[in-house]
């Protein structure tokens, strides 16, 4: 019998959300709109038409939460920050009653001894910046940085996170239209992601001129890229797709550069290279003090660059489940990216939970996901990959962006018509790996 995979006596343990995922209460205390609420208006953008007026309803029920979390034995949460209900319209004075639930959030979390982690920016642009041109506007970096000062004052927090997968934003909100603000455009998609660049790098700045000792970073999902079979034009393809999903982001980070290949192929698709001014790569080139890694699913590219499955896929069928992948990436981003702790702030998959008639939610498929994935990560760890800690995503069960609430990524279900929270298998069985330290 193969002997338990032991974690640091030091390592941090948590799970994730983000607001507009589990929040609700998109209209109380001075709140404005973001374009998510004006995405969910559009009928057929979200499936069933489902909208995160409600969610998890975490706005009211965050105490209890609190105690769900200090139950498992987490020593971690890491939330976002709703920017539309600390400024409703994006920019200008601070709305106090916003500061005020997330200050609450905040102090209820150092009660029970739980470190927060706040993300800044997970998806929910206030709608008045997009009105003036969203992220393809260089005005929305400037008013990010502005946003982060005003959370940065506020809020006793240590670790913080800029922009959480700044390539999703890019993506599905600008190339395939799945996510708000729902465009289909490369052009614009890739200027949008020059200006997500620039506000990670310009937020980063303000905390470390105003908050010596505190860390920041991205939360960046990183996709493992690798060649469907061994063919020259395989290989390759995989490369340009590896470009696209980790370079573009990384390179500019860590090493004050675009991945020269990659903005090639952007430049005869659009303008980017044109929005990038002197001195923006030094900007985005700030010295981050940790690394965000949200790791979900690998890219297998065949020789015509187009994505092919190997392995089986989850409820979204976009995740293909391939722990190796994990490893893969931590060591690659070791390799090639030192420098900085990375801490997983996300890592996990939707199944088709329904309780039992005792209520009991056996949901074995996540912990065996979730325990391969473990075991993956611990061995890189093992083989040098500076891992300090581990979120699963997600807490709760919650708004699933485009799928609205068919696919439930919790270890905690909630029941939507009641918001009753019951803890999941996984839920008690990440509490043993949590409490032991252990993974068997």
């Amino acid at each position: 019998m193969n002997s338990p995979a032991r974690f640091p006596t030091d390592f941090v343990w948590g799970a994730s959300t983000a607001a507009y995922q589990v929040e609700g209460a998109t209209t109380e205390d001075g709140r404005g709109p973001s374009v998510w609420d004006t995405f969910c208006a559009v009928p057929g953008n979200v499936l069933d038409g489902d909208n995160g007026d409600q969610a998890a309803d975490h706005y009211h029920r965050y105490n209890d939460d609190l105690d769900l979390i200090a139950d498992l034995g987490l020593g971690s949460y890491r939330f976002s920050i709703a920017w539309p209900r600390i400024q409703p319209t994006g920019s200008g004075k601070a709305n106090q009653k916003g500061l005020d639930f997330y200050r609450r959030l905040v102090d209820g979390l150092v009660e029970r001894g739980i470190q927060p982690m706040a993300t800044l920016f997970h998806w929910d642009l206030p709608q008045a910046l997009q009105d003036r041109g969203g992220w393809e506007n260089r005005d929305t970096a400037e008013r990010f940085a502005e946003y982060a000062e005003i959370c940065f004052d506020a809020l006793e927090i240590r670790d913080w996170l800029t922009i959480n997968e700044p390539k999703t934003v890019v993506d599905c909100g600008y190339r395939e239209g799945q996510h708000a603000p729902g465009f289909k455009d490369d052009a614009r998609a890739f200027v949008a992601c020059h200006h997500l660049l620039l506000a990670h790098g310009l937020a980063s700045r303000v905390l470390h001129e105003r908050h010596a000792g505190r860390r920041i970073g991205p939360a960046l999902n990183l996709h493992p890229t690798y060649p469907a079979d061994d063919t020259p034009e395989a290989l390759e393809a995989a490369r340009h797709q590896d470009g696209l999903e980790n370079r573009l982001y990384l390179d500019p980070i860590f090493k004050g550069s675009y991945p020269e290949d990659t903005l090639r192929w952007i430049s005869e698709r659009g303008p980017m290279a044109d929005h990038i001014l002197d001195g923006d790569l030094a900007v985005i080139n700030e010295p981050i003090d940790m690394l965000g890694v949200q790791y979900y699913t690998p890219i297998f590219v065949d020789a015509k660059g187009e994505r092919v499955f190997l392995h089986e896929r989850t409820q979204a069928e976009w995740l293909e489940v391939y722990p190796e992948g994990f490893h893969d990436i931590l060591m690659r981003v070791q390799r090639d990216y030192p420098g900085v702790p990375m801490i997983i702030t996300e890592n996990g998959l939707p199944t088709e939970d329904v309780p039992g008639s005792d209520g009991r939610v056996r949901d074995e498929r996540r912990i065996t996901f979730l325990r391969d994935h473990l075991a993956a990560m611990h061995r890189a760890m093992e083989e040098g990959a500076r891992v300090e800690g581990y979120h699963v995503w997600s807490l709760l069960d919650n708004f699933e962006w485009a799928q609205g609430y068919s696919q439930r990524f919790g270890i905690v279900y909630v029941d939507y018509s009641t918001q009753k929270r019951t803890p999941k298998d996984s839920a008690l069985w990440y509490r043993d790996v949590v409490k032991s330290g252990e993974l068997r």
